[in-house]
């Protein structure tokens, strides 16, 4: 990467370049000189610094930002799991309920949305609305010509054969918007009528095999645009896209396909013989997943991957659908922020768990212990990185605690330190990693240092190799992580007092959330 410094200059990850709480750029890329060049590069164990000419600036690079792979598109089939009806043992679903109160569960259910293209939510409340509060759960609804909401029900005056009791074969919907609704939601209140079974289809499934099958046909549905019409007395919306649509890299991103609105073609070329391989591959029985709504059930998909359909009903039989639209980036960015809370909540749970209990011989108790350290580090004014190092330093100890007071070193601080390197970066798991070190380095060049230990702490210390040699205090001396190691040290030996008044992990959240690895 050092061979390209443009490119690593503009994502240089200091405060001087980016703003620290949005992670904005604060310079635009003709701001740089025109001649930059790499000027020295100082290799760590972590981390690479680089000091740029002409200016002198210094950028600090994580390694594993510096050998991350390329991100994937999860709009493209990249980022999905195709499937046929085989594939799926057991389709993706949740209760309402636990959806709502549990962010595991929630992720999990918008994850197989990502993933699956679907999920479906039972005991969602028979109430005539509810989808909205689901579409709310995740992400904004899209408002259209339909409104907020529309009915899905046999009507005595239709404008959508969608609105009879007519079989719907697959579809995606609203393909004469640009840009087409990404997801969308049905909520069953009622299916009493005689049919009106629903199916599924994924639609990227299926081109993928007609890629496979008839490359040509597919190059044919991926360049040529075909409109797309819908009209109403009040309504007249187009556009003109593919059936198949590609991203730069040839990978499939989206799937328009709903003959009730395809308009007329000209000049038709060879669209219509791909046209139809097309409609057949989506035809074959074993594409569909084929189910029943029941009262209560609410479906979620993404409309531009997977095709909906329905067989017919009676006509005079109770069937009542309510739908609503919303798009995948909103549903993305719920996923990501959920994912943040999650692992806040793992780490939450082990300060009320484990943490509840003794701190090898200590008058308080981990958790305590720890929340004490970040309230000193926070009273002390230490940027934020310091004060989460604090909280989370000996959350090695859970794993084996007991361990190191049988005599036996339970290495807790590279324990801890491997732990948090799920969630957060070396500015973090560093001086966690460091900090029992830093109780050798600071008992060899700190006289009376050793003298304040306690007694617990001075049993470990013997354990853990004792004070450092000379050579061994130099070599930590030198470390980038040294001093930020040595400071949480110092809160650590502090944070040991019996009933001291400190916040509890909730206090914490939002300084860790703001830490999180994005």
């Amino acid at each position: 990467m050092l061979d390209n410094p443009m490119w690593l200059r503009d994502n240089c990850p200091c405060p001087e370049c980016r703003d620290p709480r949005s992670g904005q750029k604060l310079f635009q890329i003709t701001d740089l000189p025109d001649d930059l060049a790499v000027g020295t590069v100082a290799e760590r164990p972590e981390e690479v610094e680089v000091t740029w000419f002409p200016d002198g600036h210094r950028s600090v690079y994580r390694r594993d930002w510096l050998t991350a792979p390329a991100p994937v598109d999860h709009r493209t089939e990249a980022g999905k799991r195709l499937w046929a009806t085989a594939d799926l043992a057991t389709p993706p679903e949740a209760d309402w309920s636990a959806y709502l109160s549990v962010p595991a569960e929630r992720v999990r259910v918008l994850e197989a949305v990502r993933r699956l293209g679907f999920a479906l939510l039972r005991g969602v409340p028979v109430e005539e609305g509810r989808v909205l509060e689901v579409a709310r759960s995740f992400g904004y609804v899209r408002e259209t010509n339909y409104g907020r909401l529309f009915d899905v029900r046999v009507e005595p005056a239709p404008d959508n054969l969608a609105f009879t009791s007519r079989a719907i074969a697959p579809h995606t919907d609203n393909p004469y918007r640009d840009p087409v609704p990404t997801i969308q939601l049905l909520h069953c209140l009622t299916n009493a009528a005689q049919g009106g079974d629903s199916g599924l289809v994924d639609g990227f499934h299926a081109a993928a095999l007609l890629r496979a099958e008839d490359p040509e046909a597919f190059a044919v549905l991926t360049r040529t645009p075909v409109p797309f019409v819908y009209r109403d007395a009040r309504t007249e919306l187009t556009a003109v896209k593919p059936l198949i649509d590609v991203d730069p890299l040839g990978r499939i991103r989206e799937v328009r396909f709903n003959n009730r609105s395809l308009g007329t073609l000209r000049p038709p070329g060879a669209f219509y013989d791909a046209y139809r391989a097309f409609a057949k591959v989506l035809a074959r029985p074993e594409l569909m997943l084929a189910f029943r709504l029941a009262p209560g059930d609410c479906l979620i998909f993404d409309n531009t991957r997977l095709l909906h359909a329905r067989t017919a009903f009676e006509q005079n039989g109770a069937r009542h659908l309510q739908g609503a639209y919303a798009d995948l980036d909103g549903l993305a960015g719920t996923l990501a922020v959920l994912g943040r809370t999650v692992a806040l909540d793992e780490l939450e749970a082990l300060f009320t768990g484990p943490g509840t209990g003794d701190y090898l011989g200590e008058p308080v108790t981990m958790a305590e212990h720890m929340r004490q350290a970040a309230a000193l580090a926070e009273a002390a004014g230490a940027p934020a990185h310091l004060v989460a190092a604090a909280l989370l330093h000996d959350i090695g100890h859970l794993e084996g605690g007991a361990e190191l007071m049988s005599g036996v070193d339970n290495r807790h601080s590279h324990t801890g330190a491997d732990v948090l390197a799920r969630w957060f970066g070396p500015e973090v798991t560093e001086p966690v990693r460091l900090h029992v070190d830093a109780k050798r380095y600071l008992c060899a060049v700190d006289p009376g240092y050793r003298a304040r230990l306690s007694e617990a702490s001075e049993f470990t210390l013997r354990v853990q190799g004792g004070p450092m040699t000379g050579p061994q205090a130099a070599a930590f001396a030198a470390l980038p992580g040294a001093a930020d190691a040595v400071a949480v040290r110092r809160w650590d030996d502090a944070a040991k007092v019996a009933g001291a008044a400190t916040p509890d992990f909730a206090h914490f959240r939002p300084l860790l959330a703001s830490l999180l690895r994005r």
